[in-house]
């Protein structure tokens, strides 16, 4: 060892490495899993994994019918999660999610009440348009996302671990929806755009799930493999020029103390959430492709899904015909 060196940082970075050749292997073979049954929608799927591996939550706006629900059911199998499923409507109430107490009694006529716990008890959670619930509802859910605890009648209930979200919103049907408030959005690390597949990928769409059979994901990794990994994530170096690349891409996207030209543009961007949100991604960004740290590359092709949910456009600028998608491109282009 050389004369002034830290054992403790060496022998960090020695835990480091033993760690992520594991999990680099797991993480790599749950995303092959995966592949071999959702079909045309690489980008999404890894940006799931990001999700998941940065312990996080994520919000998929996309079409019906492009395989959202089928994402969320595989991610749990291949993963080893205990998954559930919330179709969210208006008449929908907190207590349907988080759970209730009921009035038990024993033989003896003596009566307690007994906590009954609802579908928020899992490890995965797909709140299937989240945006055709009531804002009341739609609050007990995200409290939950954000403490990873809920309250009933004064007494606290903690959620099994991991615990992550995936909530669907359609984009088109809006009727009879409550669009979250962009305080709620911002619990939500990534917003995934779910889109068509291709020509190649729709043909196989047809071929392979239409047939007698249909492919169906095999567990890949246990709970405590995907905790091992999500701590990984945390642990993994984050070179300066990564840094200065995250908060010049997050303060830049700011009305106030950002980009001039930008900042004119905008009602409001993204806060400190989204530095933390953009640093914990693209590690598992890296990690997913197979890479012990992340670089500037990671951070553009995360800007979009971090900051396109945490931003706003005022009324001039989308007169003008200006974008979200679009000033976050110029944005990242500058790195």
């Amino acid at each position: 060892m050389a004369q002034g060196a830290n054992p403790a940082a060496t022998s960090l970075d020695d835990g480091i490495v033993a760690t992520a050749e594991s999990c680099l292997a797991a993480v790599g073979r749950a995303r092959e899993s995966i592949h071999s049954v959702i079909f045309g929608q690489e980008k999404v799927v890894d940006l799931a994994l990001v999700t998941i591996l940065a312990g996080g939550h994520g919000l998929l706006v996309g079409l019906p019918g492009l395989a959202k629900t089928k994402l969320v059911e595989t991610l749990g199998t291949v993963l080893g999660l205990d998954a559930r499923r919330v179709q969210f409507t208006p008449d929908l109430m907190p207590s349907d999610i988080l759970g209730t107490e009921i009035l038990d009694e024993d033989a003896e006529r003596r009566r307690s009440f007994r906590f009954v716990k609802g579908p928020v008890f899992t490890q995965l959670l797909m709140a299937d348009e989240i945006n055709r619930a009531s804002p009341r509802t739609q609050s007990a859910l995200l409290q939950a996302m954000q403490e990873h605890h809920v309250s009933v009648a004064g007494e606290r209930h903690d959620l099994p671990r991991p615990f992550h979200v995936l909530a669907t919103q359609n984009p088109i049907e809006q009727e009879g929806t409550y669009p979250l408030p962009e305080a709620q959005l911002d619990r939500f690390l990534l917003e995934i755009d779910v889109g068509y597949p291709d020509r190649a990928a729709e043909r196989r769409i047809l071929i392979e799930t239409t047939g007698v059979e249909d492919q169906h994901a095999k567990a890949v990794m246990t709970t405590d493999e995907l905790l091992t990994a999500q701590r990984l994530v945390r642990r993994l170096p984050v070179g300066e020029a990564v840094v200065d690349a995250i908060l010049d891409l997050v303060r830049s996207a700011r009305p106030e103390g950002g980009d001039a030209a930008i900042g004119k543009k905008l009602l409001w961007g993204p806060g400190p959430r989204a530095s933390q949100a953009l640093t914990l991604a693209v590690r598992a960004r890296a990690l997913i492709e197979g890479r012990v740290a992340p670089s500037v590359a990671d951070v553009k092709a995360l800007a979009e899904p971090v900051l396109k949910h945490r931003m706003a456009l005022n009324f001039a600028a989308r007169a003008d015909g200006e974008t979200i998608p679009g000033l976050i491109a110029q944005l990242a282009g500058k790195l």
